[in-house]
């Protein structure tokens, strides 16, 4: 599964079918969930689209999944297996509501859940695909129900699916489960089979039991320790990005997102041997390639950053591929952002003990990775709580092995692609992934002449310590791939 704006996805021209979630009177109506707590990351993201519905800062984002159906596509088979991933997801149902100034959320029973299709016309060119597509995916609204959407894009030798999400019911890991479980339902559905499909938690369950342990968490409480070490060595509780970007820190900017290749398969592959040798694994190396690369270009000797960790792993986080707990074929929020700071080997070349030190520091996040990050920032930092978006450019590093996600080995017959969209921002943010086909980044940043010199100046670097730690240095030069530039305000 690939990560790159919509506007370098590729899809063939075809008909759009589209569907829509409707309710219509159950027996079963009375059993909905009673009211529960929304997740820390649910209240603060509503929070925040309710105080910019008031204002131009335009906050707007979503996350959209696309993947391919070969053959004649048999679209009451789709239409089921759509109609069975929102039927098995109670965070697809939910409605939000703020009462006594918590959001609580209630799911809709399933059997009140249906679909409404509709033809939505065929286009004849990619480009007008491409725009009522765009279009649509930006019309998600936090404050509106439903939180997503779904449809196809269809042809005489197959289709192309797509369902775009507001981020307040998923995640970037829920995307391969989308695809996995209407994929194996589609495939069952056609051979007049049952979909059998692995047990999946509820969301709710997970924000609510959440809101219930951490929202009598105080300021002194022994668990905010790791927070608060981190806080003093860095000065304040965001880690800044190290380099001016051009922004005011009062100020959000249209973003530019922009994606490509780090390594190939066979490179990052010698990279997971290189990282081995020094006690690490590809994650480790690229953090510590990161680190690197900005220490190289005159950032400091020291690294500190914020990482979302996956909730979805035994410990509360954890790094890609860890054991797996309920959760791992569940749809939702399950992201945790932790700090995390080590220091980068001497004169910045000293790879495999970068790489040791990225493990460690990463080894002490994990034993403390229970906290919320919107509870630790509004305990420690109520300065700036009340911001509906970090205060200045932060340094923020992702990464995921789509390999190891549910469905992972099918990827290269499905094509999945995922596409994340933000309006505005402040700052930078780097999503790498690996792949069937290697090592890749998405990256957003603002639309300023300083942040297009700084990330192509450190992309450069980054390729070139990847590189080193891959042993890779003597096979002679290498291209470095260059990202387009091309902002989400246009075509994202």
């Amino acid at each position: 599964m690939l990560q790159i704006p919509f506007s370098d996805a590729s899809i063939a021209p075809g008909t759009v079918i589209s569907w829509s979630l409707r309710t219509k009177h159950s027996p079963h109506d009375g059993q909905d969930s009673a009211f529960t707590s929304a997740s820390f990351n649910q209240d603060k993201h509503h929070s925040s689209s309710e105080a910019t519905r008031r204002t131009t800062d335009g906050i707007a984002s979503s996350i959209t999944v696309t993947f391919e159906i070969a053959g004649r596509l048999d679209t009451e088979a789709l239409e089921s297996a759509l109609l069975l991933l929102v039927r098995r997801h109670e965070v697809l149902r939910c409605e939000f509501q703020r009462l006594a100034g918590d959001l609580n959320c209630t799911a809709l029973a399933p059997e009140s859940i249906v679909l409404e299709a509709e033809e939505v016309g065929h286009f004849d060119t990619g480009e007008d695909l491409h725009t009522h597509l765009d279009k649509t995916f930006k019309s998600i609204d936090t404050l509106s129900w439903p939180l997503f959407l779904m449809g196809a894009v269809v042809r005489e030798t197959g289709a192309t699916v797509y369902l775009c999400f507001d981020h307040i019911v998923c995640d970037g890991l829920s995307m391969p489960v989308v695809v996995n479980e209407i994929e194996t339902s589609y495939a069952a559905l056609t051979a007049n089979r049952t979909p059998q499909l692995p047990s999946a938690g509820s969301y709710l369950t997970f924000g609510d039991d959440q809101r219930r342990r951490y929202t009598s968490l105080r300021h002194d409480d022994d668990r905010l320790t790791y927070w608060k070490v981190f806080i003093q060595g860095n000065g304040g509780f965001f880690p800044r990005f190290p380099f001016d970007l051009g922004v005011p820190e009062d100020h959000l900017y249209p973003l530019v997102n922009r994606s490509l290749p780090l390594l190939d398969a066979p490179r990052t592959d010698a990279l997971a041997a290189g990282a081995r040798a020094s006690g690490g694994s590809v994650f480790t190396a690229v953090l510590a390639a990161a680190a690197t690369a900005q220490h190289r270009f005159g950032g400091p000797g020291v690294y500190r950053g914020l990482l979302p960790i996956s909730e979805r792993t035994d410990g509360g986080g954890g790094e890609p591929g860890g054991t797996p707990n309920p959760w791992q074929h569940s749809i939702g929020w399950f992201v945790n952002t932790m700090p995390i700071a080590f220091q980068v080997g001497e004169g910045g070349t000293d790879h495999a003990t970068t790489i040791a030190r990225a493990r460690t520091a990463y080894g002490e996040l994990q034993r403390n990775a229970g906290i919320p990050f919107v509870r630790a920032w509004e305990l420690l930092a109520p300065e700036t709580f009340c911001l509906h978006h970090w205060p200045f450019p932060v340094n923020f590093f992702s990464y995921i092995d789509f390999r190891r996600t549910p469905g992972g080995p099918q990827h290269p017959l499905w094509n999945p692609t995922l596409h994340v969209w933000a309006a505005r921002g402040n700052g930078i943010s780097h999503w790498f992934h690996r792949t069937d086909t290697g090592l890749h980044v998405n990256m957003l940043h603002v639309d300023t002449p300083q942040a297009h010199e700084i990330s192509d100046a450190l992309h450069d670097e980054l390729v070139r310590v990847l590189l080193e730690i891959s042993g890779g240095r003597s096979a002679g030069p290498v291209s470095i791939p260059r990202p387009s530039r091309e902002t989400t305000t246009a075509r994202s």
